[in-house]
């Protein structure tokens, strides 16, 4: 059995998307080592994983908040502009399609965080089928 720094490094490289082959080479060990710590820590990998993908998002873009205040504005915008127009205008037809747009946009935005747990963690009153979902 490899010590637990080699253990938490799979985990860390394999959220990170690596191959089982780079890992191999990496820290040393054998593919059906791979294929047993990847399957013995999935929740911690996907959680990472998660993790990752959040911490490169707000890298590079708005924080969600910023984004729906964003798309919040321009809908409100739209939404008092067209308040303004007749329905037998033209232009009409364009910003009730740009409203439902914005719209999906801060939908879209505002989706569900999901995170996994082992089953073993989840309290007997809680269970329900094989992996507890909540958001946060």
């Amino acid at each position: 059995m490899k010590d637990e720094q080699t253990v938490q490094r799979f985990v860390e490289l394999r959220a990170s998307g690596w191959t089982y082959a780079r890992i191999m080479t990496e820290i040393n060990i054998t593919k059906p080592t791979c294929i047993a710590w990847s399957r013995k820590h999935q929740f911690q990998i996907q959680n990472l994983k998660a993790i990752e993908m959040e911490t490169l998002s707000e890298k590079w873009l708005a924080s969600v908040a910023d984004r729906v205040n964003t798309l919040g504005s321009q809908l409100q915008q739209v939404e008092t502009e067209l308040a303004t127009r007749k329905l037998s205008d033209l232009s009409t037809q364009q910003l009730i399609l740009l409203s439902r747009q914005l719209r999906r946009e801060i939908e879209r935005a505002t989706g569900q965080v999901q995170f996994t747990s082992p089953v073993r963690d989840i309290p007997n009153e809680e269970y329900n089928e094989q992996v507890q979902q909540w958001s946060a």
